[in-house]
């Protein structure tokens, strides 16, 4: 397995001024440790469990791009994009540019949205749960006809419409860039999975859990004739031990997950100051892991 880091917290001790130079170094530092993903969340408001609405939160494709100028090989993305965010065209043109900025290492981390309270506070419509989903769906689609230079043309959907389909320049990833489903919900998420998915990220509950999510994946894979297989499987470890850098607790919570076929660990702590938390707990993390496969 390998290992990736989720930024989530904003709130740098020395305040806003250093967190550009903060950012810059946790780049430099998971390019060292050997991480394979750096991602950051994608929310108008910190989350009640971060310290809530009042806490520092930036614009993450803002964000992505400027760890893009700082990094040379890891992955980038949203962890993830609620569909209600952005405009479907533009969205894709974002990640587009994020992408080909990247030399080609942008996913595009995408759910159904869920934080009322930021979609009220900014004035942006926030409809019910099975109009999310259906947006969600259209979006994806979007996505990948604005990615495929043959298809230039008109998008008629029930709630989306577009005129036209460019996005020039292309991405520089082929056939497009990665798209990663978040979110373990049994009936729309995974299949959509299944159906668009290039990824899909799950929490990190536990083995038992994560199996089952996996079965029901793969049985949505053989109704759309998917190879189950050709979708990457993350999870997102939250867990205490992870903040508090406890390697062999941290081991042992993550061991049951080697034989389920999961690629990347992403670790998603609840700390102000990254770069200095990679180095001295995710690159040892990375080489632990390593062992176990």
């Amino acid at each position: 397995m390998r290992v990736g880091v989720h930024i989530n917290r904003f709130d740098h001790p020395a305040g806003a001024p250093a967190l550009g130079a903060e950012l810059a170094a946790a780049g430099a530092a998971a390019e060292a440790a050997g991480v394979s993903w750096l991602s950051v969340m994608d929310h108008y408001f910190q989350m009640e469990f971060n310290g809530g609405a009042e806490d520092p939160m930036l614009e993450a494709y803002t964000t992505l791009s400027f760890l893009a100028a700082h990094t040379e090989t890891v992955r980038l993305g949203a962890l993830v994009t609620g569909v209600t965010y952005r405009h479907p065209g533009l969205l894709a043109k974002i990640a587009t540019t994020l992408d080909v900025l990247s030399g080609g290492r942008a996913t595009l981390g995408i759910g159904a949205a869920w934080y009322n309270r930021e979609h009220e506070g900014l004035g942006v419509p926030f409809p019910p749960l099975a109009e999310r989903f259906e947006r969600l769906e259209e979006t994806l689609r979007i996505c990948l006809q604005m990615w495929d230079p043959a298809a230039n043309g008109p998008f008629e959907g029930t709630h989306y419409r577009l005129a036209e389909t460019l996005c020039v320049p292309a991405p520089v990833s082929r056939p497009h860039p990665e798209i990663m489903i978040g979110g373990s919900g049994e009936k729309k998420t995974l299949r959509l999975v299944a159906r668009y998915g290039d990824a899909c990220n799950l929490f990190a509950t536990s083995p038992e859990e994560v199996t089952h999510k996996l079965d029901v994946l793969r049985g949505h894979c053989d109704t759309e004739g998917r190879d189950y297989d050709e979708i990457r499987k993350t999870v997102a470890y939250m867990g205490e031990p992870a903040t508090e850098g406890d390697l062999e607790a941290f081991t042992r919570d993550i061991t049951g997950y080697g034989k389920l076929g999961i690629d990347t660990v992403i670790l998603a702590p609840r700390i102000d100051a990254p770069a200095e938390w990679i180095e001295r707990f995710v690159a040892p993390a990375v080489e632990r892991l390593a062992e176990l496969d």
